[in-house]
C-alpha cells in the first residue's frame, strides 16, 4: 500500500517568477494583464494576499489555461465579496475559532526543510471535538450580499482557518530570512494527515464532511497543498482510499503519499528536521494535536513579540506596511470585543 517517495531534491520546485518555463511565463503574463484590465488584480488596492504568488496557484489549478484561471479567481472574488470573508474573520470569536481548529488541519507552528508551514491531521479527534464544534458553528451566519446562500455555519469554520493560513502563516513564512530558496516565495504546505484509531463506518459518516470542505478548499484556496503524507493506515483503507481520489484532481492525488508504520519517520526525515515533527510521528518535537502553534526559533526571530510560550489564539493577520515593515495583529472577538491588537512586529518582509 505503500506510494513511492521522492526525496527533497527530487521534487520540483513551486512555478514562480523566476523558474517559469517560457510557455508559462508568456501564460502568466497574459492571465496577470487579463486581472489588470478585468480590474481583478491591482498591486496596493486589491486585498494584500492576492500577490502574484496567488495568481500562479490559479494558473497552476487551471493548468495555465489564463481565460479559466480568470474566471476561477473572478468566481472567488465575487465569492469572497458575497460572504464578506474579510468581515468573517476579523469579527470570528475567538472561542469558537478555537472549538473549529479541533477538527481540521492545524498549524504546528513549524516548517519542512524548504521553510513550508507544517500541518497536522489527526481524523479520530472529530468525534471528541464535534460537540464543541456544533457550537462553533452556530455563530451568526454573515448573509450574502448577492442574494445566493450563504457559507454554511460549519464551513465558515473551515473558511476563517483557511484565512489564518493565507492571511497570516504564509507571509509569516514567506518573511523568515533565514529559510532556502529565499527567491521562491512560498505558498504552499505541506500535510501529515493521521488516519489511526478510525473505523470504517466512522470514515463513512465523516465522508460528506470532508468532501465538502475539500470541493470547497479547491475551488477559492487552489495550489495550498506541497505534500502530503497520510500516516496510519486502517487495513480497509483501500475502500477509503477510492472515495478520496474522487474529490481531488490527478495533480493533487499525485501530491499525496501514503507511508507504512516503518516509512513514517524515515520518510519525514527527508522533508522535515526532527525537531520539527511532533514525537508521535518520531520526532522531537512536544506538540500534540489540538495545541496552539509552538512557532520555531526563526520565527521567533522574524517577528518579535511571537513565542511558543505565549501562542496566539483566534484569527490572526499579517499586514505589511508601507516601510517594508509588518505587523502581527490579533482580530476576532473576545469577551464580546473586537479584537485589533498589534501583538509582534517584524523589521522586513
Amino acid at each position: 500500500m505503500s506510494d513511492a517517495i521522492p526525496s527533497t531534491s527530487q521534487t520540483p520546485s513551486n512555478p514562480h517568477l523566476g523558474n517559469l518555463t517560457p510557455e508559462q511565463a508568456l501564460k502568466y503574463t497574459e492571465f496577470k494583464s487579463l486581472c489588470e484590465k478585468e480590474g481583478v488584480y491591482e498591486p496596493g488596492k486589491t486585498r494584500p494576499s492576492l500577490t502574484e504568488g496567488t495568481l500562479i496557484r490559479y494558473l497552476r489549478a487551471r493548468k495555465y489555461d489564463p481565460a479559466e484561471a480568470l474566471h476561477q479567481l473572478k468566481d472567488t472574488e465575487a465569492w469572497r465579496k458575497a460572504n464578506k470573508l474579510d468581515e468573517l474573520y476579523d469579527s470570528f470569536d475567538v472561542n469558537a475559532y478555537e472549538d473549529g481548529r479541533k477538527v481540521y488541519h492545524q498549524w504546528t507552528g513549524r516548517r519542512d526543510l524548504t521553510g513550508r508551514p507544517l500541518y497536522v491531521y489527526e481524523i479520530s479527534t472529530i468525534k471528541d471535538n464535534m460537540a464543541a464544534f456544533e457550537r462553533s458553528s452556530k455563530i451568526a451566519a454573515v448573509p450574502a450580499t448577492d442574494g445566493s446562500a450563504p457559507i454554511p455555519g460549519k464551513l465558515r469554520v473551515l473558511f476563517a482557518l483557511y484565512e489564518n493560513m493565507s492571511e497570516y502563516v504564509l507571509p509569516l513564512a514567506n518573511a523568515v530570512p533565514t529559510r532556502p530558496n529565499r527567491d521562491e516565495p512560498v505558498f504552499t504546505t505541506t500535510h501529515i494527515v493521521d488516519l489511526s484509531n478510525m473505523s470504517l463506518m466512522q470514515y463513512w459518516n465523516l465522508k460528506s464532511h470532508m468532501q465538502a470542505a475539500s470541493t470547497l478548499a479547491s475551488a477559492h484556496y487552489p495550489e495550498t497543498l506541497e505534500r502530503m503524507f497520510m500516516v496510519g493506515t486502517p487495513s480497509f483503507f483501500p475502500t477509503v482510499w477510492g472515495w478520496i481520489k474522487r474529490w481531488f484532481d490527478p495533480v493533487t492525488t499525485s501530491k499525496i503519499f501514503i507511508l507504512s508504520a516503518d516509512e513514517v519517520k524515515p520518510t519525514l526525515l527527508q522533508h522535515i528536521r526532527s525537531e520539527d515533527i511532533p514525537k508521535k510521528y518520531g520526532g522531537t518535537l512536544d506538540w500534540a494535536f489540538g495545541d496552539s502553534p509552538k512557532v520555531d526559533e526563526e520565527i521567533v526571530k522574524t517577528a518579535k513579540g511571537l513565542s511558543a510560550e505565549n501562542p496566539l489564539r483566534g484569527p490572526v493577520r499579517w499586514v505589511k506596511q508601507a516601510d517594508g515593515t509588518a505587523k502581527v495583529v490579533a482580530r476576532g472577538v473576545a469577551d464580546g470585543k473586537e479584537r485589533n491588537e498589534v501583538v509582534a512586529e517584524c523589521s522586513h518582509t
